[in-house]
């Protein structure tokens, strides 16, 4: 059986006057870097060669994020030379899961302001998002390095949470998303470092507890148990977690303290795609690292039915099983 996207050469093609929508505001500079060519419709392509296609969303979310980014866009257009403006606009554009078009504006970003780290550490999220890990690391180790020496900054949000309290910074963004980049590539000791490091100056609970999850499950993978119990010692049921509810849970899962049927039940559908997702991979690896390799894929492929794609969660979920030899579904 031919893949789905064998016919399909793996030329790049270069895109431009996507910022604007057609105004052109934002003039391409450079050919720094290029997205790669795809059918209609389709914004990566899975480990296993499928294709994976915009998410869908709702009328109404479709609707308020759109709004969202033409008010960027016009933004952009009345300060054509603001680096925060051009990065709104990538955001927005991931935001909607358009990712090769937000990766292209990031790409400009970092070609107009090859200074500022933020442009590197959005396209490294998105490069990530789209399974091109080793350009995420890239982007991500760059970006540490611009970063060295520099106060930090709290990072807003997009989409913020409940509370409206934003709880990630820059640095600790580029930190967290280049363990990611490391442990979904296998680079299980790198990874351990940089979320090691991560940890070290992780300056909220939600924060910590995101790192903390990462890092107990590499530390495991490396066969460094006793640290990996150090990792767990902190984290406890009464937590004051705003956003990272699920790596929480998993954490108390890995612990001892929960058992796995009270994350998810036997059947989808009981939480959303992003918790279905998370949670999936995490109860995955638990049985992973405990030598039920069966109940591990089988929890892998649950979070891959989740349809959330783009979270990390779903794409840890996919790396493993391919890592392992294994298929989707």
């Amino acid at each position: 059986m031919v893949p789905p996207l064998a016919r399909f050469a793996p030329r790049l093609l270069a895109l431009s006057a996507l910022v604007a929508g057609g105004a052109g505001c934002v003039t391409r500079t450079s050919t720094t870097s290029s997205v790669t060519e795809l059918p209609a419709g389709t914004e990566a392509v899975s480990l296993f060669r499928e294709p994976l296609r915009a998410p869908s969303l709702a009328p109404e979310v479709k609707q308020r994020l759109e709004a969202d980014l033409a008010a960027a866009r016009s933004a952009l257009n009345a300060h054509p030379d603001s680096a925060l403006a051009l990065i709104w606009v990538g955001r927005r554009l991931g935001y909607l899961g358009r990712f090769q078009e937000a990766i292209e504006v990031f790409s400009q970003g970092v070609a107009k302001y090859p200074a500022d780290a933020r442009f590197l550490r959005f396209r490294g999220h998105r490069y990530i998002s789209v399974r091109s890990f080793a350009n995420a690391e890239d982007d991500l180790a760059r970006a540490r390095q611009l970063q060295l020496g520099v106060a930090d900054e709290v990072e807003p949000d997009g989409a913020p949470n409940a509370r409206g309290i934003p709880t990630s910074t820059l640095q600790t963004n580029i930190r967290y998303h280049l363990g990611l980049a490391q442990h979904l590539q296998g680079r299980f000791a790198q990874a351990a470092e940089t979320f090691r490091e991560d940890l070290a100056v992780a300056p909220n609970v939600d924060t910590r507890v995101a790192t903390s999850y990462w890092l107990h499950e590499t530390l495991r993978r490396l066969g460094r148990a006793a640290e990996a119990r150090r990792v767990l010692d902190p984290i406890t049921r009464d937590l004051p977690v705003i956003e990272n509810g699920s790596y929480h849970r998993l954490l108390l899962l890995y612990k001892g303290e929960l058992p796995p049927d009270s994350l998810l039940g036997p059947t989808p559908g009981a939480v959303n795609a992003l918790d279905e997702a998370t949670m999936g991979n995490g109860i995955g690896t638990w049985h992973l690292l405990n030598g039920r390799r069966a109940e591990a894929v089988a929890w892998y492929r649950r979070s891959l039915a989740s349809g959330s794609w783009a979270s990390f969660g779903c794409i840890a979920a996919e790396a493993e099983l391919h890592r392992l030899g294994e298929q989707p579904r």
